[in-house]
């Protein structure tokens, strides 16, 4: 049987009494205090946790956060001892290389640091995205203007050059103008060892849909953070897709500016034998009567797969009337996979229109396959039918006829790779 893993947890605030506090937990709680508190005490002593989700550390200096060792709680699923390199201090840094299709009136430039901090929504949540905004040197600025209308997609290629070389840290900023409409697709392809910080901002009552594609060597290490800050009746769909990498980490935050706004967070993945694929995601509902509406899908193969989905939702004192659901689901396709699915509701008022969570992790249904396959469908063509319906519902919300292509054609490259190691070899089957 395959190694499967699913928790679920719902998260209610704490009072005063039932936790001891040092100080004043939350972002006003300096140096070693804040440390203490959400980070691992630099003594060594127990760890005080958040009450909130909306409690953790947040700040532009990496030294405000300690090295992650794999016992706190936002890195124990993943691989830190693999991360070495893009976890450390150090001066120097790597490139990636950029290509662009920028639709007219859309705009790419350079700026510096402090700039990019101005723009940004909310400052770094972890180590590695510190680092990046740190040492990325500036940081590229792509700009929608208000009340655009860009009917093709805004392309951002970025590709690595190989592990023999430096870690790469870079900084993209992202600011969609009031009443502007637009697609973006950010993929990531080659090899590498890269951290990043996606810092996006849209305007009140713009439309914008984040396409964030990882379809790395196998060799790649991948960590990144994507903030959305939605603008008062915007609406952002974030899409994230990984395929490829050896380490990949995407950590998705979305705020809302003002009322009205609406968040939609999907997500597709394919994790083989060696790959370990994280995606989590923070939506923190502050504004009132705002939506969001999570969903991921993963497919595990092999001996060493490894998949998690961590979906947090907070839902402030302040945020009536909100509605939100979140969906994980995973399809283990052979022995030893292994699936980590946590969702979190973490809720502060009773007057919301509704909120949610499902998890669930399981094999392929064997009524389906008995469906199929009664009907005189081979068993490896029912089984690949099987896997792209699973997967079609999110892949089609896409949008982009040339990458929905092309992602339902790697997949089907995956279930291939899948059917010749389970198939018998030769003279094995001459046997039978």
């Amino acid at each position: 049987m395959p190694l499967v893993s699913k928790e679920t947890t719902t998260n209610v605030p704490l009072d005063a009494q039932d936790a001891p506090v040092i100080g004043t937990p939350g972002r006003d709680a300096p140096g070693q205090l804040q440390q203490a508190i959400t980070h691992g005490r630099p003594d060594g002593l127990p760890v005080v946790p958040e009450k909130s989700r909306g409690e953790r550390l947040r700040s532009w200096d990496a030294d405000d956060f300690h090295r992650p060792s794999g016992r706190e709680e936002d890195w124990r699923f993943t691989p830190v001892d693999r991360l070495g390199e893009l976890l450390a201090d150090g001066a120097g840094t790597g490139a990636l290389d950029w290509s662009s299709q920028l639709p007219q009136g859309v705009t790419c430039t350079r700026i510096e640091s402090d700039r990019a901090r101005e723009l940004s929504p909310m400052p770094p949540a972890d180590r590695p995205a510190a680092l990046a905004a740190q040492r990325a040197d500036g940081a590229m600025h792509l700009d929608i203007p208000a009340d655009a209308d860009v009917t093709e997609p805004i392309r951002l290629d970025l590709r690595g050059r190989g592990r023999d070389g430096d870690p790469v840290f870079g900084h993209l900023v992202v600011t969609a103008g009031r009443h502007s409409r637009a697609t973006l697709v950010l993929e990531h392809t080659g090899s590498t060892a890269y951290a990043g910080l996606l810092s996006v901002v849209t305007g009140d009552g713009a439309d914008l849909s984040i396409v964030s594609l990882q379809e790395w060597e196998d060799d790649t290490l991948h960590l990144h953070q994507q903030d959305v800050l939605v603008g008062r009746d915007a609406s952002v769909r974030h899409i994230a897709v990984t395929l490829g990498g050896q380490v990949v980490r995407i950590c998705t935050n979305a705020q809302y500016a003002g009322p009205g706004g609406s968040f939609e967070g999907l997500g597709v993945y394919f994790a083989d034998s060696g790959q370990d694929l994280e995606h989590r995601l923070f939506v923190d509902h502050e504004a009132p009567r705002c939506s969001s509406n999570v969903e991921y899908k993963g497919a595990l193969q092999g001996e060493s797969a490894h998949a998690v989905w961590v979906g947090d939702v907070l839902i402030r004192a302040t945020a009536e009337g909100t509605d939100t659901y979140e969906l994980n689901r995973n399809l283990v396709l052979t022995e030893g996979a292994r699936a980590d699915s946590v969702p979190n509701l973490e809720i502060e008022t009773g007057q919301i229109e509704g909120a949610g969570h499902a998890s669930a992790t399981g094999r392929f249904d064997d009524e389906q396959l008995f469906y199929l396959t009664s009907r005189g469908i081979p068993t490896a063509e029912a089984r690949r039918l099987v896997v792209r319906g699973f997967f079609a519902g999110i892949v089609a919300r896409i949008g982009i006829e040339d990458v929905t292509s092309r992602l339902m054609t790697a997949i089907d490259a995956e279930l291939e790779l899948s059917m010749a190691q389970d198939a018998p070899a030769p003279a094995e089957a001459a046997q039978r």
